[in-house]
């Protein structure tokens, strides 16, 4: 089974200005002659650890990691106006044509991976290719799952302890009746609400319960991010209409695509994925037999290495 690459310290690291409010943390890392991959993070909120650099051969590739708004050393922290999809889609572009990449592979999980996959519908000239885990979807089918029924009969016990805080009427609308806390005055509310949502989200990531990746979750400053921006990218359907992911899959015809995905996810479930890779031609899926949704699962690193080099042989020679 493949294993993480060494870690290795950043080339580079950026703050840009996208707005009057927001600056986004960029950083760079690996051969700067070699093929450049861009990473987007999941959550939406959960920024990218260092880790995330060390899937990809840095003797290989330009590693690009975008701190997204709101999230991990992007400034402010956990902050929701001007912040919406198609913000985050031309701030990647920015980014793009800041460090001078003509086109590059773009790697995404869970939120990352629909982000990913806008940005390649809107910037297809600008992607080599696109390897996805864990796509999470943000439509009605999928904040239903999550924060209403579904998810919380495969965890009873860790839905009781999410929706504690709440009273029965407020029960009937999660994300709305967190939003309210989330973004109370009082910051004791704010952060009590935080790690609930955190631990809720933790502990449906996972094929078998991870104290590591629950206690990651809850430290304050994922928690608030994750938190507020997760509940905003939900309760406002990832800032899509209905199924226009799916209706532009026609667009990515011609750029290959790999998508790895666990047959345990409960955070995104598999139909989604299957559904994806039927609508895009050019792609392949692969179902992970014992995983979940955690990019951090040893089964999901296994195949995600194994899926980069795949991904990489398939357009390498069209860069020659």
């Amino acid at each position: 089974m493949l294993t993480l690459f060494p870690d290795i310290e950043p080339n580079e690291s950026y703050r840009f200005p996208v707005s009057d409010i927001h600056e986004i943390y960029v950083e760079e890392s690996g051969n700067r002659e070699g093929v450049p991959v861009v990473v987007l993070h999941g959550g939406p909120g959960l920024g990218c650890g260092r880790y995330l650099r060390r899937f990809f051969d840095a003797e290989r590739f330009r590693i690009i990691m975008i701190d997204q708004r709101g999230a991990g050393r992007s400034q402010p922290l956990a902050r929701t106006v001007e912040n919406n999809t198609d913000l985050l889609v031309s701030d990647i572009e920015v980014v793009r044509q800041k460090l001078g990449v003509e086109c590059w592979m773009v790697f995404g999980y869970g939120w990352g991976g629909v982000l990913g996959l806008r940005y390649a519908q809107l910037h297809t000239k600008s992607v080599l290719g696109l390897l996805l885990q864990g796509v999470m979807l943000t439509g009605e089918r999928e904040a239903e799952w999550l924060f209403k029924d579904g998810c919380n009969r495969i965890f009873p016990d860790g839905w009781s302890e999410f929706v504690s805080l709440l009273g029965v009427e407020e029960r009937e609308n999660v994300l709305a009746s967190y939003a309210e806390r989330l973004n109370s005055d009082n910051e004791l509310v704010q952060m009590q609400s935080a790690k609930l949502w955190a631990a809720w989200v933790a502990r449906c990531s996972t094929l078998h319960p991870n104290q590591s990746v629950v206690d990651h979750y809850l430290s304050p400053h994922i928690a608030i991010a994750l938190a507020r921006l997760q509940c905003h990218y939900f309760s406002n359907r990832g800032f899509l209409t209905q199924n226009e992911i799916l209706s532009g899959m026609e667009k990515l015809s011609a750029v290959p695509g790999v998508l790895v995905h666990g047959r345990y996810d409960m955070i995104s479930p598999l139909d989604g994925a299957l559904e994806l890779q039927k609508a895009w031609e050019g792609s392949e899926i692969h179902i992970i037999r014992d995983a979940g949704h955690s990019i951090a699962e040893p089964a999901i690193v296994d195949a995600l290495i194994h899926s980069v080099s795949e991904l990489l042989d398939r357009f390498e020679p069209q860069r020659a």
